[in-house]
């Protein structure tokens, strides 16, 4: 992937808002983004002072240049949450059955669940509920039904890192008939030891494809004293099962080399959850010639764009 030489695209200089909570915040970054009404729509996490979390909406026709809202994107319903809510964040968007679906990570007092929104026109949220078990982050959602149900990645957070935060090392399938309930049906892949991917977890929602479901992800290089790196790979998933990976790239696609990846409030991480491709055709699928706009968050600091292929994706799948 290229870096886009105006990086990063948007920073906390670009958050301007009457909101009292929005006033010189700390950090944007790890947005969920989608086409929305021929323009691109990004979800930004916005991190104040307080280090509270809002969701704040911007838009853009170039990909590029964002206008950005002044108030934070309204929550509906989250009062019906059975536990005390601390944070939302990271936002992963799917269009299904003519609606967007946002699948969140929540940190509540009884640990972070998936949390489920949906919305029409990109004007509030509806909160639906908690449709995951607790310790479970970086869920997304596929964008149409496989097989009569509807299919998401998540990560399981079984493993205590630094500080007592709980992460993962594998990646797994569930399905469900009414995407409230969900059942594990195995595990996708799980990290590699030793190498750039010890730890892992989905970025963006899959991307539709003739040879299969491609799929970007992050992973955790540990064995290093004084940093975990963050890296994005890239895998391909059966279309009719996407639990089943066709293959998996041996390198890592994009790590932090340039100072707003290297430096900021997490150092050495490049982050993505948005990946869209320009052009597809009327199945769904993205061409091998479509461009692939992936934002990410560098350093938990600002959101930074990387642009490839399709092609260029399942290239590196197949790299010796």
């Amino acid at each position: 992937m290229k870096r886009h030489p105006a990086n990063p695209v948007i920073t906390r200089d670009q958050i301007r808002s009457p909101h009292p909570a929005l006033q010189d915040v700390s950090s944007v970054f790890n947005p969920g983004g989608i086409m929305f009404g021929g323009k691109i729509l990004l979800l930004l996490r916005v991190q104040n002072r307080a280090r509270e979390t809002f969701l704040v909406k911007a838009v853009s026709t170039d990909g590029l240049h964002f206008e950005i809202d002044t108030q934070p994107l309204t929550m509906k319903g989250l009062e019906a949450c059975p536990h005390q809510i601390y944070h939302v964040y990271d936002p992963r968007i799917t269009l299904l059955e003519g609606r967007y679906h946002v699948i969140c990570a929540m940190d509540t007092e009884q640990g972070c669940f998936l949390g489920w929104f949906t919305t029409s026109e990109f004007d509030r949220l509806d909160f639906l509920g908690l449709v995951s078990e607790p310790d479970v982050r970086n869920g997304i959602l596929f964008p149409e039904r496989i097989g009569g149900d509807y299919l998401r990645f998540e990560r399981p957070n079984d493993i205590g890192g630094q500080n007592g935060v709980k992460t993962g090392s594998a990646i797994v399938c569930s399905r469900s008939h009414d995407l409230m309930n969900w059942e594990r049906t195995g595990e996708v892949f799980s990290g590699r030891p030793h190498y750039w991917d010890e730890l892992i977890g989905s970025g963006p929602p899959p991307i539709k494809t003739e040879q299969g479901w491609l799929h970007i992800y992050h992973g955790v290089a540990t064995h290093f004293a004084s940093s975990n790196l963050y890296q994005l790979g890239v895998s391909l998933q059966d279309l009719n099962q996407p639990w089943i990976t066709l293959r998996r790239g041996k390198y890592n696609i994009l790590e932090p080399r340039e100072l707003y990846e290297l430096t900021g409030q997490v150092p050495n991480v490049v982050f993505a959850t948005v990946s869209i491709p320009l052009k597809t055709d009327t199945q769904g699928c993205a061409p091998p010639y479509s461009e692939v706009y992936v934002y990410y968050g560098a350093a938990d600091t600002c959101v930074c764009l990387a642009i490839t292929t399709i092609a260029e994706l399942v290239e590196d799948v197949y790299a010796p």
